[in-house]
C-alpha cells in the first residue's frame, strides 16, 4: 500500500516540475508529449465500427501538421491574433487547439452549437480575426473550414512561435456574457492544483492505462480542464463518442474501457432513473434487487441482509447494460447534484464524486474520499492544492454558511466585457463567486445554491430553488424542473413557482399523473418550500452550454410572456358542436389533441384546440398529410379530400369525424 501511495506521488512530480519552467502553454505541451510519448493519447470508434488511437508521438507531430497548414491559412494574420475554435468533442479539437498556440494565435474556445448570429456576436466582442470550425456558414472574419484545412499540404519548414493564452466564454446562466482570458501561468497552476490528490485517493489519477469519455464540452471549463488538460498532462487516453446518446455513451465506454467519466448532473440524474425505471419494467423481484444491490453498495445494509443483491452477478448485469465494469471515478460539476442520484451512482458501483468550478476560477475543488458515505453527502471537498476558500456575509446564527470566495493563481487575468479589456474584481486577492456555501466541521464545503436565485418568502427566509427541484426532477414523464420566485402584485415577497417541462408524447391521462405526483410530492414538504404554483411550459426550457435551465431566461419568460406557460390545474374548456352532446365531443377532442401531438412531436399542452396547423403549430403540408393518415386510421374513417385545406386545427378535425361517423 505504502509502495504504491509513494509510486503515486512520484507520478505527480511532473507537476511539481511544470511549476519550475516558465510556465507557458508550450511548456505543458513539450512536458506532456515528451514524458508520455509511447502512451496512448487519444481514441475513437471510426465509420467502420474499428477503435482507432493516437499515441502521444503522434500527436506531437499531427499537431505541428496542422499548425502548418493552419499558418498557410492564416499568413495574413500577426501574431497573438485571437482564432475562434468551433468545434464539437473530436480527435481533431485537441489538435487543432494547440495548433492554433502553436502558429502564434490565441483560441478562443466557442461552443459548437450556438448559432451563427450569437457566434458573430462573440466574434466581435473579442476581436477575433478567424475561426476555425467544421461549419460550411461563412462568417465576417477569415473562415476554416475542417475539410479544407485538411486539404492543405504540410510545410515541414514551419517554424512554431506560441502563444500564451486562451478565451473562454461564460455559460450565461446569469444572462451576462463574459470572456475570461487565461494565461499559460494560470494553466499550469491548474495542473499543479492535482498535486495533493494522492493523499486522498489513489483512483482520481495514477501510473498505468486511464481512459477518459470527453463528454462535456471542451469549450466548458470543466471539460476543458477535469477532462482535456489534466489527462493530456499527465499521459491519459481521452475517448471520444460520435454524438451524446445514451447508447453511443454505453456502447463507447465498453468497446474502449472507459474508467473515468465525468459529466453534468444532467446525465447521472438520466442515468439513475434509466437504472431504477429498467428495474422496475422488469417486474418487483428485480426492483427488490437492484434496491438492495444500492442499499449494500451504500453500506445501509449488511452481507447478509444483501443476499444474492451483494454478489458480483447482480452488480455485473447493472453495469453491462451501463457504462461497462472498468468505471474507478466519476465526477459531476457545472450544477446541482442530487443525494438520491449519488445514492443510485454509487449504489450500482460506479464512485460518483462532486466538484465545484467557474469559468472565471477553473476547477477548484472535488470530493476525493474513497469512503461511500462522504461521498453520498453531496460535498464539493475541500479547496485543491494552492487555492484557498472563504465564506462571507456570514451571520451569528448561521457562521459556517456565507458566499463563496477563493483565492489562487488560477483565477483568469483578464476579462472581456463590451469588447474592451479589464482586470478582474479581486477583493484582497478573493474573487467572489456568487455562490452560497457551507462548510462542515472538517473542511468540507457544500454548495447551497447561487445568490441571486434565492428566493425570499413571506416570512422573509432564504429558499434555494436547486432544493425544491430536486423533489420533482424523478416524476415519470417531466424531463426536466425549474423553480423560480415570482412576485405577484405589489407583495414584497416571491411566490415559489416551479416550471415543468414535460415529454413529447405525454397523453393526457399520464399528464394527471404527472398532476396527482407533484401534489403528493409538495405535501410532503415543509411549509417553507412548499411550492406555491405550478406550471407546464409549452416549449422546452433554456439551457446553458452545461445543460443547467437559465433560470434568469424563464424568469424573465413568465414575466414577459405568460402565455407560453400553463397551469397544471388549468383545465381546457371543449367546444360544443351543434347536433352533438358534450360527452360525444369531449373524447374526439381529446384523442385529437394526441394524434396532433404525436405529428407534431409537440407536447400535448401546446396544442391548443383553435391552434391552426402551420401558423400556430409550425406544421407544413407534408406533416398534414401525415397528419390526415394518423386521423383516419385513428378513428376509422375516411376524410373527404375536398375538405383538406379547409380543416386546419383539432375543432375542425373532431367536428368533422363526429359528421363522419354519424353516416
Amino acid at each position: 500500500m505504502y509502495s504504491e501511495y509513494k509510486q503515486n506521488k512520484q507520478f505527480f512530480k511532473s507537476a511539481e516540475d511544470l511549476l519550475k519552467t516558465s510556465k507557458t502553454m508550450q511548456d505543458i505541451f513539450l512536458m506532456a508529449t515528451h514524458l508520455h510519448k509511447k502512451d496512448k493519447a487519444l481514441t475513437w470508434i471510426n465509420e467502420k465500427e474499428k477503435v482507432k488511437t493516437l499515441k502521444y508521438r503522434q500527436y506531437r507531430s499531427a499537431c505541428f501538421e496542422y499548425a502548418s497548414r493552419l499558418s498557410q491559412m492564416l499568413k495574413n494574420l500577426e501574431p497573438d491574433a485571437v482564432v475562434a475554435l468551433k468545434l464539437k468533442n473530436c480527435p481533431e479539437w485537441p489538435l487543432l487547439f494547440w495548433a492554433i498556440l502553436m502558429c502564434g494565435f490565441v483560441p478562443f474556445l466557442i461552443d459548437a452549437k450556438l448559432p451563427k448570429e450569437n457566434t458573430e456576436i462573440l466574434l466581435k466582442e473579442s476581436k477575433a480575426e478567424a475561426i476555425v470550425t467544421q461549419e460550411i456558414a461563412i462568417y465576417s472574419v477569415v473562415s476554416v473550414n475542417l475539410t479544407a484545412l485538411n486539404d492543405v499540404k504540410v510545410n515541414f519548414k514551419f517554424a512554431s512561435k506560441w502563444a500564451n493564452q486562451i478565451i473562454f466564454c461564460s455559460s450565461g446562466t446569469t444572462g451576462n456574457v463574459k470572456l475570461m482570458i487565461y494565461d499559460g501561468a494560470n494553466m499550469c497552476h491548474q495542473i499543479a492544483a492535482a498535486i495533493d490528490m494522492p493523499e486522498q485517493t489513489r483512483d482520481i489519477m495514477y501510473p498505468g492505462e486511464i481512459n477518459i469519455i470527453a463528454m462535456i464540452p471542451f469549450h466548458h471549463i470543466f471539460g476543458f480542464v477535469a477532462v482535456f488538460l489534466w489527462y493530456t498532462f499527465f499521459g491519459k487516453n481521452i475517448v471520444f463518442t460520435k454524438d451524446l446518446s445514451p447508447k453511443e455513451i454505453c456502447g463507447v465506454s465498453q468497446k474502449c474501457g472507459v474508467t473515468h467519466v465525468y459529466s453534468v448532473p444532467l446525465f447521472w440524474d438520466s442515468l439513475a432513473q434509466m437504472v431504477i425505471r429498467k428495474a422496475e419494467l422488469e417486474g418487483p423481484k428485480k426492483s427488490d434487487l437492484l434496491s438492495r444491490m444500492i442499499a449494500f453498495h451504500t453500506q445501509k445494509i449488511s452481507n447478509n441482509e444483501a443476499g444474492s443483491a451483494a454478489g458480483n452477478m447482480a452488480l455485473n448485469y447493472v453495469q453491462n447494460q451501463l457504462l461497462g465494469k472498468k468505471i474507478k471515478y466519476c465526477i459531476s460539476g457545472g450544477g446541482f447534484l442530487s443525494i438520491e442520484t449519488l445514492n443510485t451512482i454509487n449504489g450500482i458501483g460506479y464512485p460518483l464524486c462532486d466538484g465545484y468550478g467557474m469559468t472565471e476560477a477553473g476547477v477548484t475543488s472535488v470530493e476525493l474520499s474513497y469512503k461511500v458515505e462522504q461521498r453520498l453527502k453531496g460535498s464539493i471537498g475541500r479547496p485543491l492544492h494552492g487555492i484557498q476558500y472563504k465564506l462571507v456575509n456570514t451571520t451569528t446564527m448561521d457562521p459556517n454558511t456565507g458566499e463563496l470566495m477563493i483565492k489562487s493563481p488560477i483565477i483568469h487575468t483578464l476579462e472581456i466585457v463590451n469588447g474592451e479589456k479589464q482586470k478582474p474584481v479581486l477583493e484582497d486577492g478573493y474573487f467572489r463567486t456568487g455562490d452560497i456555501a457551507y462548510v462542515d466541521e472538517t473542511g468540507n464545503y457544500y454548495l447551497k445554491g447561487r445568490i441571486k436565485d434565492i428566493i425570499i418568502n413571506e416570512n422573509g427566509e432564504n429558499i434555494f430553488p436547486d432544493e425544491i427541484e430536486d423533489y420533482f426532477k424523478d416524476i415519470k414523464g417531466v424531463s426536466k424542473t425549474c423553480v423560480v420566485g415570482i412576485k405577484k402584485g405589489n407583495n414584497n415577497h416571491e411566490v415559489i413557482t416551479c416550471i415543468l417541462e414535460i415529454n413529447v408524447g405525454v397523453t393526457e391521462e399520464q399528464l394527471e399523473d404527472i398532476k396527482k405526483e407533484t401534489n403528493e410530492i409538495n405535501n410532503t414538504l415543509s411549509n417553507e418550500k412548499r411550492v406555491q404554483e405550478f406550471l407546464i411550459s409549452k416549449n422546452k426550457l433554456p439551457l446553458t452550454a452545461s445543460m443547467k435551465v437559465k433560470r434568469f431566461k424563464v424568469k424573465e419568460l413568465l414575466e414577459k410572456h405568460s402565455s407560453l406557460f400553463v397551469g397544471i390545474n388549468e383545465k381546457k374548456e371543449v367546444k360544443t358542436f351543434e347536433g352533438f352532446k358534450k360527452e360525444e365531443v369531449e373524447p374526439i377532442v381529446k384523442q385529437m389533441r394526441e394524434i396532433f401531438a404525436q405529428v407534431l412531436l409537440l407536447p400535448i399542452v401546446k396544442i391548443g384546440d383553435d391552434d391552426h396547423w402551420i401558423n400556430d403549430l409550425g406544421g407544413d403540408s407534408m406533416s398534414y398529410v401525415e397528419l390526415v393518415g394518423a386521423i383516419n386510421n385513428g378513428f376509422q374513417v375516411e376524410i373527404p379530400e375536398d375538405k383538406y385545406a379547409i380543416l386546419t386545427n383539432v375543432n375542425d378535425f373532431a367536428e368533422e369525424v363526429l359528421i363522419l361517423r354519424q353516416k
